[in-house]
């Protein structure tokens, strides 16, 4: 039995647990092959741009243990990038023509930058993305303090890459094509916020706008401002790496499709992570959600299955845990229903309900028990259980019905 992983982040190392975790006295010395292109040991890619700013070391960035390939019996094969698939004969070919026989398979070959086809692009002598720590890195190189860093972008990538590398540049300039930053993450109100502290660090924004063209270092906007750079990175948004799936004739949607047991539609070929579509279940979509947690839980159910266990991932929901030069937002679930708010100069609480569920929740420097709140909407809790105007205002246990009491404590929530 050979187990084969495509990929060497969250999902990847999720799926190393689950097969280690199921049936050990059969699988421990059973062979994990994992393949990447990148020659790294698994790191956490949201620490990038902490890396930039000097707060964390690579060593700090480990994902896992220096161990954790020798203690798990993985082979990690020198970096190479997996080009072909082919199911009927279990067979990866990678880059250079090597073949590899596999018995079962996992892709997690997470997402990749979305470029955006702007004329005279390539006319831009720096021209980054931030989706790695080679990107990182090669951006670092050629950052001194007379830099003018232009990011193409105001999502989560582009705003940490902003963070990374505020301190180290001349100034630093977003431009965005929608009325506020975030715009996939936060509503307007908390976007306010978070903009007007992170302008008071020094970043500036350029909204409802977009770039028409490049001519070397100089940038031409949708309104006709010009904007010179020494440095642009491209935070445009990212797309699913799902082509071996979708080559080797597998059903791919915007993600590769796959079943709660993380099964593709190819025989003895699973798939997890942000290279997967899933049942978002505070909305009932089917939709990507590149998350770091689901994607770990979503690889530790590919492992599972695997190793011949029985697991199933159904609770997979859209949630964000950010900071930007110290203040923090969680959100999670999806903005439909009544609203309850709670705001003042520094902190934003909203929550979103209806149906007798949870759906929706924004905070804004408001961390304390947010738990409860996310716990609650991936369960789907009934509200009518519960004293949910209590619950706005004190998320606690205080809250719940005994038995509610008790689930919570058991670890069912």
């Amino acid at each position: 039995m050979r187990y084969m992983i495509i990929g060497n982040s969250a999902a990847a190392v999720g799926a190393v647990e689950g097969i280690r975790r199921t049936n050990v006295r059969t699988d421990s010395g059973r062979e994990i092959l994992l393949i990447s292109d990148e020659p790294r040991h698994t790191y956490s890619r949201p620490l990038i741009s902490y890396w930039l700013q000097g707060k964390v070391t690579e060593e700090k960035m480990r994902y896992r243990g220096l161990d954790f390939y020798d203690k798990n019996g993985c082979i990690l094969l020198p970096p190479k990038k997996a080009v072909r698939l082919d199911a009927d004969r279990k067979k990866v070919f990678l880059a250079g023509g090597r073949e590899l026989d596999y018995d079962r398979l996992l892709i997690a070959t997470g997402s990749s930058a979305l470029v955006p086809p702007i004329p005279g692009l390539e006319t831009v002598e720096h021209a980054f993305t931030f989706m790695s720590m080679d990107d990182a890195v090669a951006l670092r190189k050629i950052l001194t303090a007379e830099t003018r860093a232009l990011i193409v972008g105001a999502g989560l990538i582009g705003l940490k890459c902003a963070e990374g590398i505020r301190e180290s540049v001349r100034s630093v300039q977003v431009v965005d094509l929608a009325p506020q930053i975030l715009s996939s993450v936060l509503d307007e109100t908390s976007a306010k916020m978070m903009q007007d502290h992170l302008e008071k660090k020094g970043i500036l924004f350029d909204l409802s706008n977009s770039v028409d063209r490049f001519d070397q270092n100089r940038a031409f906007l949708r309104d006709k401002t010009q904007i010179e750079f020494d440095a642009l990175v491209l935070a445009a948004g990212v797309k699913p790496s799902a082509d071996l799936v979708k080559n080797a004739g597998g059903r791919v949607g915007r993600g590769i499709v796959v079943n709660d047991k993380m099964e593709t539609s190819l025989p003895g070929v699973y798939a997890a992570g942000d290279c997967t579509e899933s049942l978002d279940v505070s909305s009932g979509e089917i939709k990507v959600m590149a998350l770091l947690p689901n994607a770990y839980m979503q690889g530790e159910c590919a492992g599972v299955n695997m190793a011949g266990g029985t697991a199933s991932f159904t609770q997979a929901v859209p949630m964000n845990a950010i900071g930007f030069f110290g203040m923090h937002a969680l959100t999670a679930g999806v903005y439909t229903g009544e609203t309850y708010v709670d705001q003042d100069q520094e902190h934003y609480k909203k929550l979103f309900y209806g149906g007798n569920h949870l759906n929706g929740v924004i905070l804004i420097n408001r961390e304390e028990k947010a738990g409860v709140y996310t716990s609650l909407i991936r369960e789907r809790t009934p509200l009518d259980t519960l004293d949910f105007d209590l619950l706005c205002r004190q998320p606690g246990l205080a809250a719940f019905a005994q038995t509610g009491r008790d689930a919570i404590l058991g670890g069912v929530l």
